[in-house]
């Protein structure tokens, strides 16, 4: 696959993985090109530049523009690791940009943000909102895309929120939005998070601007609730790919002396888990909260219990890679005799490979269109 970007910026080797091996996709794709060479044919690159990037997937933009040391803010853990990892394999300084999580959307002024759209648009929303609090009539606001990811709600988000928008020709399939700052406009109110009550519960779960079904819960995730296990005697329980904590704080709920761990990749997720299991306990409950790419770096055989709701998207990319990525993990992670249990779409086939790695898989329920499976590590 191909690993060479080749912009007016320099010639990059970039991969999708922290290991910097070749991967099946691309790490950037044709609007981190067609960014590129407009700030490049611009002349918008001068010395003391002051940029901001937003939504920078696999590190393209960050690495391209690296020696103007910008800041880059990403919901994404993985992200930020595999930026990292890039940036090491093509020789660049770490102390060159600057990485924040979303959660901490940081308060100074820039000539230039740069932003990629998301595949959320209430994170758009949301970011659009934080920005709208620290940029002048001067700053120079770029959004960039595939046609796919922009529906005509992106330019009324811009506008309503920013201030009047112009549009690049479509290129490659992609196209730029330029936002012109209008300090006229009132400053939105932000409405994350959104906050509802957990059916059948007194729980109020409340969820970031980037999280899965953030405004009720979702058929999935319903239908996984009541099929939780009960006092199970696990001494450690995780919840893999917890979104906004709800599959975990029922098991806490159900396994009073279990210790959780909470673990995403997605820091507004994750922010969403603590902030829900900690209203729901309070301080009488112990959890743990991680960011991380799965469950690397977790120590093998560590854990009892993983409960599970696979992600099926990364960024725009849809298949089961993460899933199957989760699964040979947990293998690992999980003690002898140590239960993984997942929710899945019935035609994603989970079974193959759960009995595959673990060499059983038992059907726990199912539904017209879900399926939940258990398998125990021998």
């Amino acid at each position: 696959m191909e690993i060479t970007l080749e912009v007016p910026q320099g010639v990059f080797e970039l991969t999708r993985n922290t290991k910097h091996t070749p991967d099946a996709l691309r790490a950037w794709d044709a609007a981190d090109e067609y960014l590129l060479n407009h700030l490049s044919e611009n002349d918008l690159l001068v010395d003391g530049v002051r940029i901001l990037i937003l939504n920078d997937s696999f590190g393209a933009l960050a690495i391209a523009l690296e020696e103007y040391s910008p800041v880059a803010i990403s919901d994404s853990y993985l992200s930020q690791q595999v930026t990292r990892s890039n940036l090491i394999a093509n020789k660049l300084s770490l102390d060159n940009v600057q990485m924040y999580s979303i959660m901490e959307f940081t308060q100074k002024s820039f000539d230039l943000v740069l932003i990629k759209v998301p595949k959320t648009l209430a994170l758009l929303e949301y970011e659009l909102i934080k920005l709208s609090e620290n940029i002048s009539p001067s700053t120079q606001v770029i959004l960039a895309g595939m046609l796919k990811v922009l529906p005509r709600s992106v330019w009324e988000i811009c506008e309503r929120i920013l201030g009047p928008t112009t549009t690049s020709l479509a290129k490659k399939k992609s196209r730029l939005i330029f936002i012109s700052p209008d300090k006229n406009i009132k400053n939105t109110e932000n409405p994350y998070p959104v906050c509802y009550q957990l059916e059948n519960t007194s729980y109020e779960i409340c969820n970031h601007a980037n999280v899965f079904s953030r405004d009720s819960l979702d058929i999935g995730t319903r239908f996984f609730l009541q099929h939780i296990p009960s006092n199970t005697n696990a001494n450690r329980i995780i919840d893999l790919g917890c979104g906004n904590g709800v599959v975990g704080i029922i098991a806490a709920e159900r396994n009073k002396c279990s210790k959780l761990c909470f673990v995403d990749e997605s820091f507004m997720a994750l922010a969403s888990a603590e902030q829900n299991f900690l209203a729901a306990f309070s301080q009488q409950r112990e959890a743990e909260f991680v960011s991380a790419d799965g469950l690397s770096g977790f120590e093998s055989g560590s854990t009892d219990l993983i409960l599970c709701n696979p992600p099926f998207h990364q960024q725009q990319v849809v298949g089961d890679h993460i899933a199957q990525k989760m699964f040979k993990e947990s293998l690992r992670v999980l003690n002898k005799g140590g239960e993984l249990r997942v929710i899945g779409n019935r035609h994603l086939g989970y079974h193959v490979s759960l009995k595959r790695l673990f060499g059983n898989v038992e059907q726990v329920a199912t539904n017209s269109k879900f399926v939940i499976l258990k398998s125990i590590k021998t």
